[in-house]
C-alpha cells in the first residue's frame, strides 16, 4: 500500500480554518464526503464517534481521525494543514496543524490497518513533516507527501 492509494491531488487543502476539533472534523468530513460518496452527516457522525473513544492526536502536530464506514468500497483520505494549530487533546498535548482523515472500508480489517500504520509512518518522519509545514499551495502539499 502507498500513500497513492489513500490520497489523490483532489483529496489536498491547505490554510484550512477551524476553531476547535469538533468544527474542523465537521468541515473535513465535508471535503471526505465529497471525495468518498458518503453522506457528509454520516461521516461526521462516525469520526466524532471514534474520537470519543480517545483522541486520534499522535502527536508532533499531527493527527489521523478516521473512521470505519459500512458503505464504504474503498478506503479514501483527505489531508489538511490547518491555518492555525488547535487543542485536539493529542497523546503529547501539543495542537495540531496537520491532519490526514483516513474513512475505511468496515469489513476491511486487514487494509484498514495497513492505511493507519503508513499514515501514521509517513507522519512520523521530521522531514515529511517539515516539507508539509512549508508547502504554499494545495498542489505543493500533496506533492511534499512521500508515497512511502
Amino acid at each position: 500500500m502507498k500513500i497513492s492509494d489513500l490520497l489523490s491531488p483532489g483529496d489536498v487543502a491547505i490554510d484550512v480554518r477551524a476553531s476547535n476539533k469538533r468544527l474542523l472534523l465537521q468541515e473535513l468530513s465535508a471535503r471526505a464526503a465529497a471525495g468518498s460518496g458518503i453522506g457528509v452527516d454520516k461521516v461526521a457522525t462516525y469520526l466524532l464517534k471514534r474520537e470519543e473513544l480517545g483522541s486520534t492526536g499522535i502527536g508532533r502536530g499531527v493527527a489521523i481521525p478516521h473512521a470505519r464506514l459500512p458503505d464504504l468500497r474503498r478506503t479514501h483520505g483527505l489531508l489538511a494543514r490547518l491555518r492555525q494549530a488547535i487543542e485536539f487533546e493529542a497523546i503529547d498535548g501539543a495542537p495540531v496543524d496537520i491532519v490526514f482523515v483516513l474513512l475505511l472500508p468496515a469489513g476491511a480489517e486487514t487494509e484498514a490497518l495497513g492505511a493507519l500504520a503508513l499514515a501514521a509512518r509517513t507522519l512520523r518522519s521530521s522531514e515529511n513533516l517539515a516539507r508539509l509545514r512549508a508547502a504554499k499551495t494545495a498542489a505543493e502539499l500533496f506533492s511534499a507527501m512521500p508515497d512511502g
